[in-house]
């Protein structure tokens, strides 16, 4: 966290010795650009290492442009654990449509796949 901080671009590529931790200035248009454009957002992971605050750019952006999309009638819905943390830390959980800590299950459920839990309840 207190190590040296660089910005990459898809050219460039990611220095050696560094990780890529957080989204830049482009990455975050271009998301923002698509979720304006959708009629139905399913977001399931944060955009970076959100927890630290210097890696937290992408995914506070994002949520923002989600809540303003939600604003103007999109369907939002927020699956994962991580991402719902993101939501409850940005004070969110009401400013989109749907907020949920089933991340890999809400995915698969939209997959058709079968859940367990779901089966089980359902057989009886």
């Amino acid at each position: 966290e207190d190590g040296e901080i660089k910005e990459a671009t898809k050219e460039e590529g990611i220095p050696e010795g560094f990780m890529g931790l957080d989204c830049g200035p482009k990455s975050i248009e271009l998301n923002a650009k698509a979720v304006m454009e959708s009629k139905t957002i399913i977001w399931n992971g944060p955009m970076g290492v959100f927890e630290m605050p210097k890696f937290e750019k992408g995914t506070k952006s994002l949520m923002d442009t989600v809540v303003a999309a939600t604003e103007a009638g999109v369907i939002t819905v927020i699956g994962g654990g991580d991402t719902a943390t993101g939501c409850k830390n940005y004070d969110t959980e009401d400013k989109v449509t749907h907020c949920s800590t089933g991340g890999g299950a809400s995915l698969e459920l939209l997959e058709g796949k079968d859940l367990p839990g779901v089966s089980a309840l359902t057989d009886k």
